[in-house]
């Protein structure tokens, strides 16, 4: 959607088939991120009238054989990491074109990211350039499953919330590799966390205000777990850092 910002927003509406949470999870988990100074789409909440919904024949859900009017109010929106009018967009790129993404050392940062905030679906990237541009910049995108998406736990695993190919962390050769956004998170103030789930609204986590401060202070504690969680990541049999010293 175009809003009136004049900036291109990818917008998930409250009655997703997801959950109504993954609209919070995508504002806070990307918030966060912001705050460790990863590449994630800026995010807004984005008011849709009843009017749009009414007149714009695209904005339904079909799900199960049934058309589902899109739910007007606030939504969560993602703009688009470049606008479709200056620049290309692509969900994957093949392995032998990743040393051509210029921030490929942000996936380091990004599975720190993901085991704290216990992402249970796959790492999602896009990459994208602009216009004559040889190389690639990766934005992350897609953070909905964060906190184990609707149920606001955390079943860590070592294979959640990583990226598929393990070229992306070709760079890992041991813990600096992961700086400074691990530490950025380690050493993360409270506020900042306390702040960006303040800024969600309401409407998005059924007003459970004791549900959001359960999630918020779990947060809080995962910070001094990250290394663990990462480690457990590194033993498993994917071997996914073979140029860590110890691992071939």
């Amino acid at each position: 959607m175009r809003c009136d910002d004049g900036n291109f927003y990818v917008v998930k509406f409250r009655n997703n088939p997801q959950h109504l949470r993954v609209l919070a999870n995508e504002f806070l988990a990307s918030r966060l991120a912001e705050g460790v100074e990863l590449p994630v789409p800026a995010t807004e909440v984005i008011e849709v009238k009843d009017w749009l919904v009414q007149h714009t024949s695209e904005l339904n859900i079909q799900l199960a054989g049934s058309t589902i009017p899109c739910e007007p109010g606030l939504q969560f929106g993602s703009r688009y990491v470049v606008s479709p009018l200056e620049g290309q967009v692509f969900d994957y790129l093949p392995v032998e074109m990743l040393e051509r993404v210029r921030n490929r050392e942000t996936f380091a940062g990004i599975l720190a990211m993901d085991k704290w905030t216990g992402n249970a679906n796959g790492r999602q990237a896009t990459f994208w350039r602009k216009m004559r541009e040889r190389k690639y910049t990766v934005t992350f995108i897609d953070q909905g499953y964060c906190f184990n998406a609707g149920e606001w736990t955390f079943p860590d695993f070592p294979l959640r919330g990583v990226y598929p190919e393990n070229e992306v962390y070709a760079h890992v050769r041991g813990w600096d590799a992961f700086e400074p956004w691990l530490s950025l998170i380690e050493n993360m103030d409270d506020e900042l966390v306390w702040a960006a789930a303040g800024d969600i609204p309401p409407e998005w986590y059924g007003s459970d205000w004791d549900g959001l401060k359960k999630l918020v202070l779990l947060l809080l504690s995962r910070r001094a777990m990250v290394r663990e969680l990462i480690t457990a990541f590194r033993m498993s049999l994917r071997r996914p850092f073979p140029n860590w010293p110890g691992e071939a």
